[in-house]
């Protein structure tokens, strides 16, 4: 029997500590992603480290959007729509590297996520589903 694809993708949301980036997620976050591109141009990251608040204040995205983006909360962002390579604009005019950034997602420290990424990454023994619990 042929998978309704609306089935199909809630299943991913079930996958624990990973947000896959749907047609959904990119539609929610489409601003959120506009506003960290636009930190790609010199005059746009001057706006944005002189005020935060009113450079966002420009971006027609939800108070909660918003929050995480000035929380520096990725994890959040993620889940609101953002796209973590755009998203890496963010941290990048912030003076993080990917791997800084990155890091706090996990709740590891630099090093030991580091480690644990050129040990191969995460295992894949161990929680798999939120639903079921394994």
């Amino acid at each position: 029997m042929k998978q309704n694809i609306h089935d199909y993708l809630a299943e991913l949301e079930d996958i624990p500590g990973t947000r896959v980036y749907t047609a959904q997620r990119a539609r929610k976050g489409y601003w959120m992603n506009q506003f960290a591109m636009s930190l790609m141009q010199d005059e746009n990251r001057a706006r944005w480290k002189a005020d935060e608040k009113a450079y966002l204040a420009d971006w027609p995205m939800s108070d909660e959007q918003r929050q995480s983006i000035l929380d520096r909360d990725y994890n959040r962002m993620l889940d609101l729509g953002g796209n973590i390579y755009f998203l890496a604009k963010v941290f990048a005019t912030d003076g993080l590297s990917f791997v800084q950034a990155v890091s706090t997602m996990t709740g590891m420290s630099v090093a030991d996520y580091q480690a644990m990424m050129l040990a191969g990454g995460r295992s894949p023994e161990g929680l798999r589903s939120k639903s079921s619990g394994n």
